[in-house]
């Protein structure tokens, strides 16, 4: 059991921290808050998934070891569990919270997801999602509000969530197994990642802005 002041001193937008405090387990509970929970957005998803396969390589880095397949299942299962809450989160409550709502950045999120579903398609649009910070975690419920078919949205958000997650984990135990002593280079390789995974994202927002602007 970690005492009080070791969760305290935990700091949750860093994913060194977050594992070395919590491990696999972590793992699980962060994605299936960023995923499944609309107040976990700010979460580090991505560069939780990429440290954590860093770490499960032995003797390139100082940090906490962990075991792979821990890893990789604690990934999947708070990813998908957390992707399929939110789905049913919103199916049962998202349609009364949109309409009671004033909030305008909630309500610009609709559009957005409702458009990026329309644009790509449900199958193409929730796999996409994944790898979009905050976007996977809007999405998932204003799904279940929209009317995406149940079916399809499992199948779907199931092959995303099991590319994303295994794709980042492996990408990061690929790189510590190749890279001796490469936690001196962590900060830099976790900020690159989240700079990629931040891409899709202004992309959209500059595309969108331009629409506008063209209207």
């Amino acid at each position: 059991m970690l005492s009080s002041s070791a969760l305290l001193a935990v700091n949750p937008l860093d994913a060194s921290s977050l594992l070395g405090a919590f491990g696999a387990l972590g793992i699980a509970v962060v994605l299936f808050a960023e995923t499944g929970l609309l107040i976990g957005f700010f979460l580090p998803g991505d560069s939780l998934l990429f440290t954590a396969g860093l770490l499960c390589t032995t003797g390139s880095h100082s940090g906490p070891h962990l075991d792979l397949a821990q890893v990789l299942g604690a990934s999947a299962v708070g990813a998908l569990a957390g992707a399929q809450v939110g789905y049913v989160i919103g199916r049962r409550g998202g349609s009364a919270l949109l309409a009671r709502s004033r909030n305008r950045r909630l309500h610009e999120g609709a559009l957005r997801a409702e458009e990026l579903l329309t644009r790509y398609g449900h199958g193409k649009a929730v796999v996409l999602a994944r790898f979009v910070p905050v976007v996977r975690t809007v999405l998932n419920p204003l799904a279940g509000a929209l009317g995406v078919d149940l079916r399809t949205f499992t199948i779907w958000q199931t092959v995303g969530g099991l590319v994303w997650t295994f794709g980042l984990v492996l990408a990061g135990y690929a790189l510590g197994s190749s890279v001796p002593d490469v936690d001196h280079y962590l900060l830099p390789i976790v900020g690159v990642v989240i700079a990629v995974s931040l891409l899709p994202l202004v992309l959209e927002v500059l595309r969108s802005r331009r629409c506008r602007e063209a209207r």
